[in-house]
């Protein structure tokens, strides 16, 4: 039993007919089929198309022969995305069982070829010879190596110019990050971990990563630019395997408009429904989308867009992966599971609202499903604006540092030396002490200025309550010194220093 690899894994054989009649070869063919179990889907006088059975090895095969000539190309395709870019020996096998029973058949069919014939020809009058080309594996097919995907062709439009924006993307912030780190380490000499760190988040800010507090302040161009940024050359491959995978699969039934149009408004909705469950860091990749057409590709599957007897094949493998995916986000590190959850449900509706036919007369003009699928979500939009407050994590952030560092200087003041002269001591007192803490209390006013979570605000109280003792205690011990010539702070003077070491030390 062989292996087949690639992208769309699969067995092809050319059987020379001679002087095997085709309309022969095939009745022989679909007979064998329907003995082997598997559900026949298509047959005309070009050939036919079968699918075997579900099961816990496979999720099924596209079994299809056609006739070219004096040849009969027989073909076992995997039908759903195969993450490992094999078939287990699934084509093999099943080409093997098939030939095996073709020759069975082929010998106890020899007394009743012309019955056979005339039934045969009496039923493919009545199919469509151009099925071949609407197969749910056609645009699949047309793909004859690596290079094929990236080239936009007949049903594949969007997919491949998106996978090249999403490289393109790739490349030139790498490119750029590479340049300034270059550029940051002629200029400092020795730059440290930390301030690469920092240059590589500016970047990524620049270059349009989804960032909370950046979108809800009105930069919503980033719901877009965030779908093209990728963290790794990883992140990016298997993104783009799976948009590939879904864009030769779906766009072709879709159209390349509604395919993008879902792809976009998917990775938005995703990058919203983030915005609410995720207060700090930053979004980025094309995952949101990926799901998006993911559920677009559910919706078509129940709504009879695809070939009823290779639609539960798709539904099953399409949820299968999707699941995986979002069970992995649910348990993996640094996973955005909302947002993934979010361009699922997204995709699906938008699908839906694009695709949805009752029956051949009812006719929804197609701008009327555009305008309710914008209408959704300029409402959803609206909602996540509306209802997210925006908060100054990062800005408060930057001011705790800043009290921090003030308070540090406490340190100094608080071991003076008995033996030095007073106006040192003063000096000291004045220097590290009341400065810093008349600094910390501005920090404090532009704290309170913040909208911040709740964990947050509690953190800022603290810090008010410190900053005012902390104040309050150098004033004392001030006036102290320069009142006193003995070396001994007052009774207020020392309750109000153990108060700021009970605040500092106080238990979490």
């Amino acid at each position: 039993m062989s292996i087949s690899w690639g992208y769309s894994p699969k067995i092809e054989k050319f059987i020379p007919l001679a002087d095997f009649p085709a309309d022969k070869y095939l009745i022989v063919a679909k007979q064998a089929i329907e003995n082997l179990g598997w559900s026949l889907s298509h047959v005309s006088e070009s050939g036919l198309i079968a699918y075997t059975p579900i099961s816990f090895q496979s999720y099924s095969e596209e079994i299809s022969i056609r006739i070219h000539g004096n040849f009969a190309v027989v073909k076992s395709e995997c039908v759903g995305i195969q993450m490992l870019f094999n078939d287990y020996g699934k084509n093999d096998l099943n080409l093997e069982k098939f030939f095996h029973e073709f020759e069975y058949v082929e010998f106890h069919l020899k007394d009743v070829w012309e019955e056979s014939l005339s039934k045969f020809h009496q039923f493919i009058a009545t199919q469509d010879d151009h099925y071949f080309e609407k197969a749910p594996l056609a645009t699949k097919n047309k793909i004859k190596n690596v290079l094929f995907l990236f080239f936009p062709q007949k049903g594949y439009t969007a997919t491949p110019t998106v996978v090249l924006i999403n490289v393109f993307y790739y490349v030139a912030i790498f490119l750029f990050s590479a340049v300034l780190m270059i550029n940051l380490s002629l200029k400092t000499g020795s730059a440290s971990h930390d301030d690469y760190i920092e240059e590589i988040r500016k970047i990524s800010l620049n270059f349009g990563v989804n960032q909370r507090n950046l979108v809800l302040g009105g930069e919503y161009w980033r719901l877009i630019t965030y779908q093209f940024i990728h963290g790794s050359k990883s992140h990016l491959f298997f993104n783009m395997y799976a948009l590939v995978y879904l864009g030769l699969m779906i766009e072709n039934k879709l159209g390349w408009k509604k395919y993008l149009f879902i792809y976009l408004m998917s990775g938005v909705c995703g990058g919203l429904v983030s915005l609410i469950f995720h207060q700090e860091g930053v979004m980025m990749g094309a995952s949101r989308a990926i799901m998006g057409l993911y559920g677009a590709f559910i919706a078509l599957l129940t709504t009879k867009t695809f070939e009823r007897k290779a639609t539960k094949a798709l539904l099953v493998s399409t949820l299968i992966v999707s699941l995986l995916v979002l069970v992995n986000g649910a348990f993996g590190k640094r996973v955005d599971n909302a947002a993934h959850i979010g361009g699922f449900v997204s995709g699906f509706i938008f699908a839906y609202l694009l695709n949805y036919k009752r029956d051949e007369s009812f006719e929804i003009k197609s701008w009327a499903r555009y305008a309710v699928s914008v209408l959704l979500f300029l409402m959803f939009f609206s909602g996540v604006l509306h209802f997210s407050p925006k908060y100054g994590t990062e800005e408060f952030r930057k001011l705790r540092n800043t009290f921090n560092g003030n308070m540090g200087s406490l340190n100094s003041i608080m071991n003076l030396k008995i033996s030095l002269p007073k106006d040192v001591k003063l000096a000291s007192i004045k220097e590290d002490g009341i400065i810093p803490m008349e600094r910390n209390l501005v920090v404090i006013k532009q704290m309170q200025a913040l909208n911040l979570k709740p964990e947050d605000a509690k953190e800022r109280e603290e810090k008010i309550k410190l900053s005012k003792a902390s104040h309050r205690a150098v004033m004392l011990m001030y006036r102290d010194i320069k009142a006193d010539s003995t070396y001994r702070y007052s009774k207020q003077t020392s309750n109000a220093l153990a108060q700021v070491f009970e605040i500092l030390y106080k238990p979490d």
